[in-house]
């Protein structure tokens, strides 16, 4: 399909239309395409998220590659790139072929598989690293999330290994023995409700360990959801110094803070934990400083079952694709703190440069992929169980006023999402990401 967009708003500001001929922006319309109309419509490069769990292969009850896919076009986003905590893990070539392969049949987005760290996650010996590496998924992230790679020497090893081909250790900053049964950001909180605390000294001391390392080899470094003043203070001394650290922030740790805690509302319960005012509005001066690089969605499917149960015995996580776009624009732009632009860049073409994944760096450009989504700023909804389009509803903005509304996605080229629906698979196809 060529398409023109019409008298749409530029990050930037300026109106433009914007044309797609055979998957490519181009400088002309085609005489046949189909025109949209984006009037008071704001064009975006395609989101990129960094850190989205799609459960497939292994635990399918919660997410598949498909549906994970659908709520990332619902929400804006043209690629994800898939955590590794799989069932079978991914770390080896074999799995992390089998969901890219998943992802190119369902096409409504780019799926970017994750190689794990460790074999089976368990933090004891290498994964088939330079194997992931090699495949056909061309493998460039590699990460344990969910679990710290907590020995010092294995995650000196890895980032070693990844450094020889460009690649990226995307760390789960988390000292294992400073948050046994942890529930709940540790303070005063955590002591009235009852629940173990999970110190901030947990995850700054990983990432201060962490990025000494990542200089004394070389490498490149990932901090995967930071969510502590503490943590934006060691990574803003680490990039002073000139060490290759990046870092991500959640759109739920730029929003929501622990006092949510307080009904045992188990949508609430996250790794890392939420945490304090002070930290929120560290986290997004961070972002907006350039200290924080990308926000990521950290995207948790959970069944019905893993969250309807008291707090204690609820599963961590929290869906996120769908709402990821206006929770930053309720946390950062309309606050003045980001512009579109901005947005652009955070949620755009720096993920995409961590994940070495090509087509974003020159967004709107003829020539380039035509990734693109339409937002509607002025928009307002009452976030609810209609505007998920994944298998679990286990998400903490139900009931609450969201600003912003997808109108569009496009992913090279090919509609995903126009007036705000999702198109069916068979008018989307596969194959062609």
């Amino acid at each position: 399909m060529n398409i023109t967009v019409k008298g749409a708003a530029l990050p930037g500001g300026a109106r433009t239309d914007i044309h797609i001929v055979d998957g490519r922006f181009a400088e002309t319309a085609d005489a046949r395409a189909t025109v949209i109309d984006a009037e008071g419509l704001i064009a975006l490069p395609g989101l990129v998220d960094l850190h989205t769990h799609l459960r497939e292969p292994g635990f399918e009850q919660s997410e598949t590659v498909l549906t994970g896919s659908r709520a990332a076009a619902a929400g804006g986003f043209t690629a994800v790139f898939a955590m590794a905590n799989t069932s079978p893990v991914q770390d080896t070539a074999g799995v992390v072929e089998q969901v890219q392969s998943l992802g190119e049949r369902h096409g409504y987005v780019t799926v970017r598989p994750i190689g794990a760290v460790t074999v089976g996650l368990a933090g004891e010996k290498l994964a088939e690293i330079g194997a992931m590496a090699q495949s056909r998924a061309r493998v460039r992230v590699f990460s344990d999330d969910g679990l710290c790679v907590h020995d010092p020497l294995l995650m000196r090893r890895a980032l070693e290994y990844v450094s020889t081909f460009g690649g990226v250790v995307a760390q789960h900053a988390q000292e294992p023995r400073l948050t046994i049964g942890a529930q709940l950001n540790e303070g005063a909180l955590s002591s009235e409700l009852g629940l173990a605390g999970w110190p901030a000294v947990a995850e700054e001391s990983i990432i201060a360990r962490d990025v000494l390392l990542a200089e004394h080899v070389g490498a490149r470094l990932h901090v995967c959801h930071v969510s502590t003043a503490g943590s934006v203070d060691v990574i803003r001394w680490a990039k002073a110094r000139g060490i290759s650290v990046t870092a991500e922030v959640t759109p739920h740790h730029l929003l929501l803070t622990e006092e949510l805690a307080r009904g045992y509302d188990s949508r609430f319960k996250v790794n890392p934990p939420l945490r304090r005012d002070e930290d929120v509005h560290a986290l997004r001066a961070a972002l907006a400083d350039g200290t924080i690089d990308i926000v990521a969605t950290d995207h948790a499917p959970h069944p019905v079952e893993a969250k309807e149960c008291a707090w204690d015995e609820a599963a961590n996580g929290m869906v996120g694709l769908e709402s990821a776009l206006s929770v930053v624009q309720a946390a950062v732009v309309d606050t003045g703190m980001l512009a579109w632009e901005d947005v652009a860049r955070v949620m755009s073409s720096a993920p995409a440069a961590i994940g070495l994944l090509d087509g974003y760096d020159s967004p709107f450009d003829v020539g380039s992929p035509a990734n693109l989504v339409l937002v509607d700023p002025a928009a307002r909804r009452d976030f609810s169980t209609a505007d998920l389009r994944g298998k679990s509803v286990n998400s903490p903005y139900l009931g609450r006023s969201l600003p912003g509304r997808v109108v569009a996605t496009i992913h090279d080229g090919r509609p995903t999402v126009l007036d705000g629906e999702l198109l069916a698979p068979e008018i989307v196809g596969g194959r062609h990401g």
